[in-house]
Order: C-alpha cells, then sequence, then structure tokens
C-alpha cells in the first residue's frame, strides 16, 4: 500500500510518498481502508519536532521512520479474532493518539503504523472505531472527529456550559473555535470569540459567536470586561497559550475557568496559587486522550458530534483536499495560517 512516512524530522519536504506493507490486525484491532484524512497541526509537530511541549510527554513518536497522522475514517476490511465492536463493510472514524511505548514498538517493517493516518489502510484498536451514521461522508466524517470531540469534551465535561454562561472563545474561526461556538450556543451560553481578520469575525458569526473581539486591533480583556459590564467571563477556552494565557486569566469572573486546552504559542508560566484565589478561579489543561479513555466515551462523544452534522445542527468546514502524495502542501498551506476550517487527505 501507499503512504506517507517520516523518515527525518523537518520542513513538509520529508513527507515521503512511498510503499510499504499492508497492516495486519491482531486479535482485537481492525483494518481500515482509508477513505479520508484530517490533516492537524500535531502532524506538523510530529514532523517537525516542533511541538510546545516534549514530544515524548505528547504521545507522537519519537523516532522515525514512522506514518504520521491521528484521525480518519475509512472501510473496516479485516477485524482480528476477538472484536465485537465493528464488522467488514462498517464506515467508520477514529481519532487516536497512543502512548509514546505504542508508538516506538518494534513492527516487522520498521516503520511504525501505530497512530496513525497518513495511509492508504491502517490498523486501530477496535474500541476506537466509531461508525459513522447513514448521510455523512467519510470526507466530513474525517474532518471533525478529532476536532469535534474536542469541542464536546470542552463544553460538556470539563465546563459544562448552560444558560446564562458567557464563554470567550479564542481562535474563533478555528476547526476547533467554530465547534465550539456552535456547541456553545446550542447549550444556551453567550459566545464572544476572538479572531485576527475581520472575515474571520464573519465566519465566527455565522457559527453564532455573539460578539468579537478583533485582537490584533483590540485588547480581547479590555473588550471581554466591557461586553461583560465588567464582571468578566465565566469560561476561557484558550487554545494558544504563552500569549494569551495570562490575559486570559483576568478576563474571568469569580470562579470562573480557564480551560488551557493548546499551546500554539508556546506553555504557559506556571500559575501562583494567589493567582487563582484572588476569585477563586479554576485552570485545567486537559487532553481529548483523557476524556476519550474507554470505549463508553468514545462512542458518547462521537455519537453526539456525528449525529450533530447528520442532522444539520453541526456544520463542519473544509477548507481544501489534497491527494495522499500532496500531504506536503496541506501542511504548508496549514502551516501559512491561512486556513479556516480543516484540510483533508483522499487516498
Amino acid at each position: 500500500m501507499k503512504a506517507i512516512v517520516v523518515s527525518r524530522r523537518g520542513g513538509p519536504e520529508v513527507l515521503e510518498y512511498v510503499d510499504v506493507p499492508d497492516p495486519a490486525p491482531g486479535p482485537l484491532q481492525a483494518v481500515v481502508q482509508v477513505k479520508a484524512i484530517g490533516v492537524n497541526y500535531r502532524d506538523i509537530y510530529a514532523r517537525s519536532d516542533t511541538a510546545p511541549a516534549p514530544l515524548s510527554a505528547t504521545g507522537f513518536p519519537e523516532v522515525p521512520p514512522f506514518i504520521p497522522g491521528v484521525e480518519a475514517a475509512g472501510v473496516v476490511v479485516q477485524v482480528g479474532s476477538k472484536v465485537s465492536e465493528v464488522a467488514v463493510g462498517d464506515l467508520v472514524a477514529y481519532y487516536y493518539n497512543n502512548t509514546p511505548d505504542e508508538a516506538n514498538a518494534a513492527v516487522p517493517s520498521g516503520i511504525r503504523q501505530m497512530r496513525s493516518s497518513y495511509a492508504e489502510q491502517v490498523v486501530v484498536p477496535a474500541w476506537r472505531l466509531a461508525k459513522v451514521p447513514p448521510g455523512v461522508g467519510a470526507e466530513t466524517a474525517a474532518a471533525v472527529i478529532t476536532q469535534g470531540m474536542t469541542a464536546h469534551f470542552l463544553s460538556h465535561t470539563i465546563y459544562p456550559l448552560k444558560r446564562g454562561d458567557t464563554a470567550l472563545v479564542h481562535a474563533g474561526a478555528g476547526g476547533v473555535g467554530l465547534l465550539l461556538i456552535q456547541m456553545a450556543k446550542r447549550r444556551g451560553a453567550r459566545v464572544i470569540a476572538t479572531t485576527s481578520t475581520e472575515e474571520k469575525a464573519r465566519i465566527a458569526r455565522e457559527a453564532g459567536a455573539d460578539e468579537t473581539i478583533l485582537y490584533t486591533k483590540q485588547d480581547f480583556e479590555a473588550e471581554a470586561k466591557r461586553l461583560t459590564d465588567g464582571a468578566g467571563v465565566n469560561v476561557v477556552y484558550d487554545s494558544v497559550g504563552l500569549a494569551t494565557f495570562q490575559k486570559s486569566m483576568a478576563c474571568l469572573a469569580r470562579r470562573g475557568h480557564l480551560v488551557s486546552y493548546g499551546h500554539a504559542s508556546g506553555h504557559p508560566p506556571p500559575v501562583p496559587v494567589a493567582a487563582i484565589n484572588r476569585a477563586s478561579l479554576f485552570v485545567t489543561s486537559p487532553r481529548l486522550d483523557h476524556y476519550t479513555a474507554t470505549r463508553k466515551e468514545v462512542l458518547q462523544r462521537a455519537g453526539d458530534v456525528l449525529e450533530g452534522v447528520r442532522s444539520g445542527k453541526l456544520k463542519v468546514r473544509i477548507h481544501g483536499r489534497f491527494p495522499l502524495r500532496d500531504a506536503a502542501e496541506a501542511h504548508r498551506l496549514l502551516e501559512g495560517r491561512g486556513v479556516i476550517g480543516k484540510l483533508v487527505l483522499i487516498p
């Protein structure tokens, strides 16, 4: 089969389109014929070794060669002897960011294929596979499964939004941001979204944002306080990290929650207890891996997200599609920060 292999760290040019052995399932695994692959920033971090945290702490394979990627959708073509969760012929989607030990497990080909998606076929623990409902295509499922489950656990579990809440969503026109806005509005919350351009602000408002802050021209802390009559917001969903962390915390109302779920600008500094105590604040930095750790959680989150897409209540924005062989072009586009929505690779 064909796959993208990273044999050395570097720029997009290290993404090689090569032949690799077909995967075979273990007793609890399934082989999926991939129809569409979601492209994520974590794929860039894994390729380039530029993650804001050590790769060994984030589940990325530490030693090339490996096949990158954490999400895809496709059709089950083989199942292991003990698999009961899915059957051959099922259209499924998955997110899989395994542990470093799994990622570095020896395989006959020498290429680490666990926790991968940039390939014509992948082998995945069957319990991680979510069936895609009729009416939802493979491209849409691949585009939404990771970011959708991220938005879901942030808005339903980490800080369960409710009517009367005000949420500040950073990067409101990003993949997770657009889904967070939609989920927040479905739960009755007021949403203030930050964006870098007027065009992105328009897209965030189309997704449901009540107000937008152009952080390149406005002080988002001052604006958030102005929009809440000085009270502050109940929760900040912050994927930016270092550049926004201190002001995000200053935006919070009493008993507010700062949810730091991404660190695109670097890891925030340590937080003094006194800074939290001043308004009885909560600060957390959760990972999707820890909130999709069981079959029950996968089915609940993926089921809610995919049903939302099927019913039309959740809109998925696909920015562009690339053949798998052109994965390097997709990475260049994503690194250019001009993507609104999701990029998808097609084997």
